[in-house]
């Protein structure tokens, strides 16, 4: 009878150190998750935000918010630039730049320095500022064979701004996959 007992229990233990194991991983995921959200958070506080009566206040311009990357093998990669200029006599924040795809990537250039490369689940607490009378880059890139797909698509690049007007700009890329 104690060999049965002996058995048993250990696999008891072995149970409850799993359940404990994945516990522990799950609750550091959702530690590591709320950091990374309060310094979004916390950049995202930090930007001066303006009314839309406001005299002196920033204002996005666009160059145009979509492009046809025509044909595209799934294997390769191509992309959109678009212009975004500050026509306002306040600075102009860019943030929280994301896609609609984890295939597609936005990149902003601002003087010639990139910023990191944006996709679906980025949370980057990355802000650019775009003086009046400044223009900034964005480049659209997709890349279809990290989530293959044939036919025709349609992918999409979020980005926030403090602009009172303008506060949320899409930019817009569709391809024919073959």
């Amino acid at each position: 009878m104690k060999p049965s007992h002996i058995s048993t229990m250990g696999t008891d233990k072995l149970v409850f150190y799993i359940i404990g194991g994945f516990t522990t991983v799950i609750l550091v995921l959702i530690v590591l998750f709320s950091v990374n959200e309060g310094k979004q958070s916390q950049a995202a506080s930090n930007i001066t935000s303006f009314s839309k009566n406001d005299k002196e206040k920033p204002e996005a311009v666009v160059s145009s918010t979509s492009s046809d990357l025509g044909n595209i093998n799934v294997k390769d990669e191509k992309f959109a630039e678009f212009t975004i200029e500050n026509k306002g006599n306040k600075p102009l924040k860019l943030f929280k730049v994301s896609s609609s795809c984890d295939c597609t990537f936005g990149q902003v250039t601002i003087d010639d320095n990139k910023s990191p490369e944006f996709t679906m689940h980025s949370r980057n607490p990355w802000i650019g500022t775009l003086d009046p009378g400044k223009k900034a880059t964005l480049s659209v890139i997709y890349r279809p064979f990290i989530m293959p797909v044939k036919g025709a698509v349609t992918r999409d690049v979020y980005m926030q701004t403090n602009d009172p007007s303008n506060s949320k700009l899409t930019f817009t890329v569709k391809a024919l996959v073959e």
